[in-house]
């Protein structure tokens, strides 16, 4: 059986279905309700309260662990005798771990824990652009700032796909994943893939450093803010760089953020 933790999520919520179609045992865990393909089992359960987890993870001999909660060691002894743990980390935990602490601090107990493990380490994620829908349905305009710096953003179904295969199949024990999109694309040219799904153009409106960050402190802590719009703004060239950790792992090249949009233009009509 395979737990995975996150399962409403952007990546959790593919990998569930991607496991469930390859025959998989399920068990989904999230902290609401929530709905499962036929034959997939759901525990609810909060990674801030690590025994909480328990029950789902009875029989499991593999663990998708999102870095959530403030102690992974607690978490990581919930899990004892689960052979194979996959930890979706993120990027920074590499290039920024004095701001990226909390992944990094999982990734250390992960390492720790005695378990066969795999690290993947996402860059931002295409669907970080659901940020826009509001504005491209009412407005038909998107904003953020530094326009023209690309990123390789990543697609979570690419997410998704990888660590299903990293948790069905063998030769990943031990490895760090770096995961990314198969080219730099900047918010400009973001907005304009959407505005390409859609028939309809979106104008990009170009936010300054100070507009960006009262925006997101709305949501995330000021320390990944700072660090976030340090990535954004002057990404390292690890940063900028496209890894082949997809293609080597799934056999091929990871989507574009334009066949992200396409599958996605619903939400922004």
């Amino acid at each position: 059986m395979i737990v995975v933790t996150g399962a409403t999520g952007n990546v959790g919520r593919a990998l569930v279905d991607t496991l469930a179609a390859a025959g998989e045992q399920v068990t989904a865990v999230s902290r609401r309700p929530a709905q499962v393909p036929d034959g997939v089992r759901h525990h609810s359960a909060d990674l801030g309260d690590p025994a909480s987890l328990r029950p789902a993870l009875d029989g499991a001999a593999a663990l998708f662990l999102l870095v959530a909660g403030d102690d992974p060691h607690a978490i990581l002894k919930q899990a004892a005798g689960v052979g194979r743990i996959v930890l979706l980390s993120s990027q920074g935990a590499g290039s920024r771990p004095e701001v990226y602490r909390h992944p990094a601090l999982f990734e250390r107990a992960v390492r720790e824990s005695g378990a066969d493990f795999t690290i993947l380490r996402p860059g931002g994620f295409a669907s970080n652009a659901f940020a826009w829908a509001e504005s491209i349905r009412t407005t038909r305009t998107a904003a953020a700032p530094f326009g023209d710096v690309g990123l390789p953003v990543i697609d979570p179904a690419d997410i998704a796909e990888v660590a299903a295969a990293v948790l069905r199949g063998a030769g990943h024990a031990g490895r760090t994943y770096e995961l990314t999109g198969p080219a730099p694309v900047t918010p400009r040219e973001r907005a304009a893939a959407i505005g390409a799904a859609l028939g309809e153009p979106v104008r990009f409106v170009e936010q300054t450093r100070e507009e960006a960050r009262t925006q997101m402190l709305q949501v995330m802590p000021e320390p990944v803010v700072e660090g976030t719009l340090a990535i954004l703004g002057a990404p390292t060239a690890a940063e900028r760089a496209v890894s082949p950790d997809v293609e080597r792992v799934l056999g091929r090249a990871p989507r574009t953020f334009a066949e992200w949009a396409a599958r996605n233009v619903p939400a922004f009509r």
